[in-house]
């Protein structure tokens, strides 16, 4: 177990001989939010390791297995209300069974265009409408990792920030239920169904399952 080195709202995971991620959570305040008509608490934390920086929304009363969501931030999406991409149905998805059972957790990463940051992201998706490639292959005419995010200091910061031993992951993204798993989370995997908004949702969709082997189940009828 890494243990949390605490000072004035912040706490630090150090470092042992076997694990290299260094998690520190500064817990910010905890209050009321209404979503959708409904009242529900949030409890506020920033977390960081080494270039990851992200936020946790605390839900209600955590029980012992709550759902949890690890989203990467998409400005487009989830700003925006862009339908060329999935990113806002999943958020939209995860929060309403959160705020449905009444806890929960969101993982909010700084992770634009799956850890390439906007230029970039925005060059990918011009490069794919004029050479009609998906954005992964775009990437790599830039000469851009096709994903280059991280999920283990997410992952150690539900496990020793919030002391969470097992949770109900709601993702499609392999890569995630990965990283809680390595750190010793037992991991119940939700599927996330969408409805893909556009041709062009359904085109990323279909790239990320092709690239990245993420798993979508049938969206609702």
């Amino acid at each position: 177990m890494i243990p949390l080195v605490c000072g004035t709202g912040r706490c630090s995971a150090a470092d042992d001989s076997t694990r290299t991620a260094a998690v520190s959570i500064t817990v910010a305040a905890e209050h009321p939010l209404t979503r959708k008509g409904r009242e529900i608490t949030v409890r506020v934390m920033e977390v960081t390791g080494g270039h990851d920086i992200g936020h946790i929304l605390v839900f209600g009363e955590l029980g012992p297995n709550p759902l949890v969501r690890l989203h990467s931030r998409c400005l487009y999406g989830d700003v925006l209300g862009s339908q060329d991409c999935d990113c806002r149905a999943e958020l939209e998805l995860a929060l309403d069974m959160i705020q449905a059972e009444g806890a929960g957790v969101l993982v909010y990463l700084e992770q634009e265009g799956r850890g390439a940051g906007l230029i970039v992201k925005a060059q990918g998706l011009r490069l794919s409408e004029e050479s009609g490639v998906d954005t992964f292959t775009s990437y790599r005419m830039l000469g851009v990792d096709i994903d280059s995010r991280s999920y283990e200091h997410a992952a150690e910061s539900l496990r020793t920030g919030l002391d969470l031993t097992a949770v109900r992951l709601l993702t499609n993204n392999p890569d995630k239920v990965e990283a809680l798993r390595t750190v010793g989370l037992a991991v119940e995997v939700i599927a996330l169904g969408t409805r893909p908004s556009s041709e062009r949702a359904q085109r990323y969709m279909e790239a990320k399952r092709l690239h990245a082997g993420h798993l979508f189940r049938r969206h609702p009828p």
